[in-house]
């Protein structure tokens, strides 16, 4: 018997041994460096998600990352990770590392400081805490915006980040107010992280924040674009920096952020959904930037202007969830190639999180989960029998769900959520996830002009799914095509956009896909067209070279002494029906503070055929973009305009008030009367 139990304290004494090596390397490789492309679920080493709340702070930690959030003001100050006591810039006051922040009435800025803590959430596997400020006339009338606020982050086990989405509410009783922005900033370390990514192509390490002063670098045409005279680094002599050079379209607008190369540590803001942005699928918005700044854009009015929705009225009761969004952080081996590395990552990341949208673990009744959303599916066909006789399938269109509204409305809606999708080969379309709500449906579809709407409310309930079946299309027709210039895509991308001013390049713009961002191509136009405006010879000119990607006007020199431009279409009618209507279609692909007048053979003639009047404040030349909002004009002509043989259309651009009055074309097309 003693031999026996000698024997099994024996035994008892190896496995624990054997144990103690086991979790011995177990902590090793956990606390191991590992590359991001082998990454280990560093979770398992932590049981659960951590919270410590003090009379300053709130403090969350699952082992991978620690946030830092001030009481009660709900500001980010410290994210910390990977040996980084802080990613966030430290020589910043608290209240400006991470924050959210509002642009309202008079153009005051609002950072939400909130009034009070709440513990939505803490167990092993996540902690959500809520930030709130409830809006009071008696304190807060004309100091800050009338709005409820409610800001919320969550911590999740093994997710080296932090989840961020904000409800926000408007009572009847509230001011009127206008909204012109709504976004998450952070600031990170300046000495740190230095390579900015926006896209496969745009990267690159960038000037520091201090390169942007007056003492380094020179202002252009506005305070945005600057031109490094004495960088810190001599390698940014002689480049362009402006921070509307990184813009991206919602659609795209999914990943960015930064890298520290010393720590090989990525930062990135990553949007799984555009659910809750404004402005549909194309609305441009700021991404990253010189600071270095990470961006989460939510509601701007950049690249649409005023012609936007924010405005609020006394009356209106409002209330919107905006995010989640995850600040995501990875890291490397520092003997990895670590930037392309970690943007392979971050881009990994962000299929994980698209592909768990909509997420099921936040606490708020304003993010219904996925069987509390409905879906909407059918199939658009076009008939333009112009183009062919039977019906054509709408193939790569955007169809969306938004606030019932007019044709093309959901392009300026700025308060509600929208949906959209792209149809496959055969026009089939299913939007998936869609809140519960009233919805119109709305298309747009390539290669053909207009909007498509459906005369058709939709109502969408917890869990249903509608089958609008087949629907179908008219695009605007009058007539059979005489000619035609560009192509219907909303964008001037198919025209010629020129080669930059070599003292005014900026690299991450070098790609071709990016060259309309390249600061100064509006001046490239009084470059090239020194002697005389565009002049288009339908069946000769070629619209990629010789249509010229804006309509500006002539820059002299002089910024108080700024000539109009017109613009000659010259085209050959070989019979002229006197008696019929001819019709010009005119798609405009942005618009600022222009006005264009068309005439028909007669420059001179005191009053247009046809004007626009004043429109547009998108002042997307100015920013670089190559598309603003989508104007369509049906114009008619009488046969008597026009005359057998040679005719010339004119094109006027009457507004010279300011350097970037300007349209673009998106495609133009006359019609013969129909037969």
């Amino acid at each position: 018997m003693e031999k026996v139990a000698h024997r099994s304290h024996l035994g008892q004494l190896v496995l624990w041994l054997l144990m103690i090596v086991e979790l011995s390397l177990f902590y090793s490789a956990c606390s191991a460096e590992i590359p991001v492309r082998k990454i280990l679920n560093l979770g398992d080493c932590n049981p659960h998600v951590r919270l410590q709340i003090s009379h300053h702070n709130v403090v969350i930690d699952n082992g991978l990352i620690e946030v830092t959030i001030e009481n009660p003001s709900g500001h980010v100050t410290g994210i910390k990770y990977m040996g980084m006591d802080n990613v966030l810039e430290c020589g910043n006051p608290n209240s400006n590392r991470g924050y959210w922040d509002f642009v309202w009435d008079n153009s005051t800025f609002d950072k939400m400081e909130t009034k009070h803590v709440k513990v939505v959430a803490h167990t092993d596997e996540l902690v959500e805490i809520s930030f709130t400020k409830n809006w009071d006339f008696r304190t807060d009338h004309g100091k800050t915006v009338p709005l409820n606020i409610d800001k919320r982050f969550i911590v999740r086990r093994g997710v080296p980040g932090v989840y961020m989405y904000g409800i926000f509410e408007r009572q009847e009783d509230f001011p009127d107010a206008q909204i012109y922005q709504l976004r998450i900033v952070f600031k990170l370390k300046e000495d740190k992280f230095r390579f900015m990514a926006i896209s496969d192509t745009r990267q690159g390490v960038m000037p520091r924040g201090e390169d942007r002063d007056n003492t380094r670098s020179q202002t252009l045409a506005f305070k945005e674009a600057v031109l490094m005279t004495n960088p810190s680094n001599p390698q940014f002599r002689g480049e362009v920096d402006d921070k509307y050079q990184y813009s991206c379209e919602n659609k795209d607008n999914k990943l960015h952020g930064w890298i520290s190369d010393d720590d090989a540590v990525g930062f990135w803001i990553i949007t799984p959904s555009n659910e809750f942005r404004t402005g549909g699928p194309h609305k441009q918005d700021l991404t990253s930037h010189v600071g270095p700044i990470a961006l989460s854009m939510f509601v701007s009015t950049h690249y649409t202007g005023i012609d936007i929705d924010v405005t609020y009225k006394k009356g209106e009761a409002w209330r919107k969830a905006f995010g989640p969004v995850l600040i995501y952080l990875n890291s490397a081996s520092s003997d990895d190639d670590c930037r392309k590395t970690l943007w392979n990552d971050a881009k990994r990341q962000l299929s994980e999180e698209i592909e768990s949208w909509p997420y099921n673990f936040t606490r708020s009744e304003d993010l219904p989960h996925a069987g509390d959303r409905g879906e909407v599916c059918g199939q658009l066909l076009v008939r333009d029998r112009c183009v062919d006789e039977e019906l054509m399938q709408a193939q790569s269109a955007f169809v969306g769900l938004a606030v019932p509204g007019n044709v093309g409305s959901w392009q300026t809606e700025g308060k509600g959520y929208q949906f959209w999708t792209e149809t496959d080969n055969t026009g089939r379309f299913n939007i998936k996830n869609v809140r519960p709500g009233e919805y119109n449906l709305y298309a747009w579809v390539h290669g053909f002009i207009g909007d498509y709407k459906l005369d058709l409310s939709i109502t969408i309930q917890p869990g249903n799914k509608v089958n609008l079946g087949t629907l179908i299309y008219d695009p605007p027709r009058n007539g059979p095509t005489l000619w035609e210039i560009g192509i219907p895509d909303r964008t001037a991308a198919e025209f010629f956009i020129p080669e930059p001013d070599p003292t005014f390049v900026n690299p991450l713009c070098l790609d071709a896909a990016d060259k309309f961002r390249q600061y100064g191509l509006w001046d490239r136009y009084s470059d090239i067209y020194r002697h005389g405006d565009v002049v288009y010879t339908v069946g000769v000119s070629n619209y990629s070279r010789d249509w010229f990607f804006a309509h500006v006007l002539r820059n002299t020199g002089n910024i108080t002494d700024l000539s109009t431009t017109t613009w000659q279409i010259k085209y050959n009618l070989q019979d002229v029906n006197e008696k019929g209507n001819y019709t010009l279609q005119l798609a405009l692909a942005a618009a600022s503070y222009a006005e264009l007048q068309i005439r028909f053979n007669n420059p001179d003639a005191i009053q247009p055929c046809f004007t626009t009047t004043r429109i547009g404040y998108d002042n997307a030349v100015a920013r670089h973009g190559i598309h603003g909002l989508y104007r369509l004009y049906s114009i008619n002509i009488p046969g008597n305009r026009f005359i057998r043989g040679n005719n010339t259309i004119f094109l006027t651009q009457t507004r010279s008030h300011a350097l970037f009055d300007a349209v673009m074309y998106d495609y133009i097309r006359l019609e013969a009367p129909a037969v």
